[in-house]
């Protein structure tokens, strides 16, 4: 089983929608993903509530996570996501330790770039894979990433963070899916909202199984903490 953990202690980063869209990306009936809504906003529990599909399954958590890690695994579901608060507290530092891989939002501005360390220190402590993923970008111009996303590139490889290549933009898709309780694939299949959710979803899978052992690292985003 694969424990995925958006966490950030900067608030309004994407946490909560990049997971809800990569899980709805990912979730079928075959091999399902749990949700863990562990912000106590709901956010995500509040779109699994629009799907009104009662999938993906979610649970929620106010103090730990472990538990609800532990039965996921009884019951063999394949992946996990787990929503956390804008906080380091007890709840997300026991998230981060029960992660294979911690995902990092990042808007590419001087606040949300300066807020990652402290969940950087938190997966280095815990010795547990990390990147950091730009969320909310401008739209590239001529294929050329927005120089406040460049900008934000430099100063995260100050920091020795690995950071995903792509980027999440900023379009209207990824709200409009949300509010109808789908991700950017259900909603518009053929929109390059989906398209960017899909490449992300794939350098998830690419370091995962790095992690794990079953392929090589290469083109894989994540850093194992030293």
């Amino acid at each position: 089983m694969n424990v995925i953990v958006f966490a950030s202690r900067k608030g309004g980063s994407g946490k909560s929608t990049l997971a809800a869209h990569l899980a709805a990306h990912v979730h079928k009936t075959t091999k399902p993903c749990l949700l863990i809504d562990a912000d106590p906003q709901g956010s995500l529990s509040l779109w699994q509530r629009l799907r009104g599909t009662g999938e993906p399954q979610i649970k929620t958590a106010t103090r730990s996570v472990a538990e609800h890690v532990a039965a996921a695994k009884r019951a063999g579901f394949e992946w996990v996501f787990i929503d956390t608060p804008p906080t380091m507290s007890a709840v997300v530092e026991d998230a981060i330790g029960n992660a294979t891989m911690v995902i990092i939002p990042a808007r590419p501005g001087v606040f949300d770039v300066d807020a990652v360390q402290e969940t950087i220190a938190a997966c280095r402590s815990a010795r547990k894979p990390y990147a950091v993923v730009i969320n909310g970008a401008p739209a590239l111009r001529n294929d050329q990433e927005s120089p406040i996303v460049t900008m934000a590139r430099e100063a995260l490889a100050k920091f020795r963070a690995p950071v995903w290549g792509g980027q999440v933009t900023n379009r209207a898709d990824l709200l409009l899916a949300l509010a109808s309780g789908e991700g950017a694939r259900e909603y518009n299949a053929e929109g390059r909202a989906a398209t960017e959710i899909s490449r992300l979803w794939s350098a998830i899978e690419r370091s995962v199984k790095a992690i794990r052992g079953s392929a090589s690292s290469a083109g894989a985003m994540h850093k194992q903490a030293a």
